[in-house]
């Protein structure tokens, strides 16, 4: 695994804590220290940062990189399986073509992680898989946890998906009941397994119940993607019926629902952010509504839900949001160490701290100013990427 110290720098862990000419240790690929002793190790590579900020690589917890390449209906179009309206048995893993542009693009935005999720054409999308932006061959030598949640959504897109007549869902109501009706069948499924097992007799296995099952069981999170309040709403009633850990994805109303939401610990993925108000459900969509949710006290995180908005745009929204009122450690938290809380990958990935991924990133600047650019990335202690004079250098994943 690889060893590099970044010595030097001006070093943002990303969770609130700054260390000026600090050094960043990595060895065996994880970090080994951080701090202000410029002593490194003899035969450890040595970045000089010096007049440049070092970083935690980014976090993007909603994106369908690598899987919805182009448009839709398109070759590279394979975020959403909409033949059925519960697909819960479907992995996101399965779609994500490694070789999508957007994967350098990434790299270029400092973004070293992505959570992929289904598309939000069915009540039930399927589950979703964190990993790294470069360094394998294929997706399995990049994932970080598969699976990681399952995709739900509520509101216009799910309703208009199917277009037989008489086919559920066409409304609100019979969103909602496809999938009170698929978690009802996943509980029953599990109390049936539970019992062939301590019998000794053999058991069918259903993939989407037993996908479902673990959602029930708090394995998995309950990736809801949700717009308006009242959807909000309907969300927390079936988490409470179910007994859900429930993530809110996108949430342009759910300011209205703040308190309600930070009492009960329920995060949102906002965003994105730089985003038309292009349907109705986000006629009320404003980076503002992201500052009085933090102001609340809920967690939060930003997302491009790319490719809607670029994936090396992550940063460009977390410095709209510190704009428009949030601090910035909540900006950086946003798309690092709170982003990967989020998602549960807060032990691997998302600050500079001892025992997490070498996933390091350097800046010209701060990365909140729009002049500051990426000079190198490393994966796992790894170098991925180098801009040196205008000329990006992406490391060869294929070992040539």
């Amino acid at each position: 695994m690889a060893e590099v110290a970044f010595v030097g720098g001006r070093v943002v862990t990303g969770t609130g804590r700054i260390v000026d000419r600090g050094t960043v240790l990595v060895r065996n690929g994880v970090i080994e220290r951080v701090d202000d002793d410029p002593y490194v190790p003899e035969g450890v590579p040595v970045v000089e940062a010096d007049g440049r900020w070092v970083l935690p690589g980014f976090v993007d917890t909603h994106t369908h990189i690598g899987a919805h390449e182009d448009g839709e209906g398109s070759a590279g179009a394979d975020a959403s399986e909409v033949s059925a309206p519960d697909m819960s048995a479907v992995r996101a893993i399965d779609a994500i073509n490694i070789d999508d542009r957007a994967f350098r693009d990434a790299l270029a935005g400092g973004v070293t992680t992505v959570v992929v999720k289904p598309g939000s054409g069915n009540p039930i999308g399927g589950t979703s898989v964190a990993m790294k932006t470069w360094g394998g061959r294929t997706v399995d030598e990049q994932v970080v946890k598969h699976p990681v949640g399952m995709k739900s959504a509520l509101g216009e897109n799910p309703k208009n998906s199917y277009g037989e007549r008489g086919q559920l869902p066409r409304t609100r109501l019979g969103v909602a009941l496809v999938i009170r009706r698929a978690l009802v069948a996943a509980g029953e499924y599990a109390a049936r397994r539970a019992a062939a097992e301590e019998k000794g007799e053999f058991f069918a296995r259903d993939l989407g119940q037993e996908a479902l099952a673990a959602a029930l069981a708090g394995d998995l999170v309950w990736d809801q993607h949700v717009h308006r309040h009242d959807d909000i709403a309907t969300a927390l009633r079936i988490a409470d019926e179910f007994g859900l850990r429930l993530v809110l994805n996108h949430g342009t109303e759910a300011h209205r629902l703040a308190d309600v939401l930070a009492e009960r610990d329920v995060p949102v993925i906002f965003g994105p952010v730089l985003c038309t108000r292009g349907k109705v459900e986000t006629r009320e969509a404003s980076v503002d509504n992201l500052v009085t949710l933090t102001r609340a006290g809920v967690r939060t995180a930003i997302c491009t839900d790319h490719p809607v908005v670029p994936i090396d745009a992550l940063v460009i929204q977390a410095a709209v949001a510190r704009r428009a009122g949030l601090t910035w450690d909540e900006a950086i938290a946003a798309i690092s160490s709170s982003a990967a809380g989020i998602a549960g990958l807060g032990e691997r990935v998302g600050a500079l701290e001892p025992g997490r991924d070498g996933d390091v990133v350097v800046w010209s600047g701060d990365p909140l100013e729009l002049g500051s650019s990426v000079e190198r990335v490393h994966i796992s202690g790894r170098e991925v990427y180098r801009a040196e004079g205008g000329v990006r250098v992406v490391a060869d994943r294929w070992g040539r």
